[in-house]
């Protein structure tokens, strides 16, 4: 009875059910190293839902998420086509590619950086006119933080967000929030170098001074420091 049933969901018989998230798992490794390349089409729904230990209508879940962040085109009666992701995909892409560090092509984490350069001088500066004593709060809490990589990641993302939030432009808090798996990978080695911690606590500093002078010079402080990490992340590579 239960091989019936399994053979009637197009799942393998004679073999467990596997989690959706881990069938997803499957599917989007198969498309990063290059098993379905862009461009190819998928098995039909029965054969895929074998291959990935699934029923068939698990499989068109995986599919529909997919298809929504830009991985997949579903065509209606015609094969799932893999779309190149890096052209069709949207921040769904960028926040799944936290989970699978080994396929993120060579210098990913500079391109990261470098919008990171870009969004974060002219969204602080908002944030600081907006809500200076709230960031001051924030910041004041720098001198205690102890010298491990994991304090300062959560830290600096913290502070990041708090930055978002202050703004009162809820795109940015969106943005962020797509950022923060991929973020943590990327700060707990960038914050294992003692230089990062450094130069991150002269930031934290310069930031608490110009605020108590206004808003002008944030922008400045603010480029100076990411143009700064984006440099001794270099140095990891």
């Amino acid at each position: 009875m239960e091989q019936e049933k399994n053979r009637e969901s197009g799942a393998a018989p004679d073999l467990p059910l596997r989690p959706a998230r881990h069938a997803e798992h499957r599917l989007v490794t198969s498309v990063l190293n290059g098993t379905y390349p862009p461009g190819a089409k998928l098995p039909n729904e029965r054969s895929l839902a074998v291959e990935l230990g699934v029923t068939r209508p698990t499989l068109r879940e995986i599919l529909q998420r997919l298809a929504r962040h830009g991985w997949l085109t579903i065509r209606q009666g015609k094969p799932t086509v893999v779309n190149d992701y890096w052209d069709t995909g949207g921040m769904g892409v960028l926040s799944t590619l936290a989970g699978y560090m080994d396929y993120l092509p060579e210098g990913f984490f500079n391109y990261l950086l470098e919008v990171r350069a870009d969004i974060l001088p002219g969204m602080a500066r908002h944030a600081v006119e907006r809500a200076p004593s709230q960031i001051l709060t924030y910041l004041e809490k720098y001198p205690h933080l102890d010298n491990e990589a994991a304090e300062y990641a959560r830290y600096d993302w913290g502070l990041q967000v708090l930055l978002a939030r202050c703004t009162d432009n809820p795109v940015y808090v969106l943005l962020f929030n797509d950022f923060e798996n991929l973020f943590e990978t990327l700060a707990l080695r960038y914050f294992g170098l003692a230089e990062a911690r450094r130069a991150s606590r002269k930031f934290y500093g310069k930031l608490i001074g110009a605020i108590g002078n206004g808003a002008r010079q944030i922008e400045e402080i603010v480029r100076a420091a990411m143009e700064k990490s984006i440099k001794i992340y270099a140095t990891l590579t």
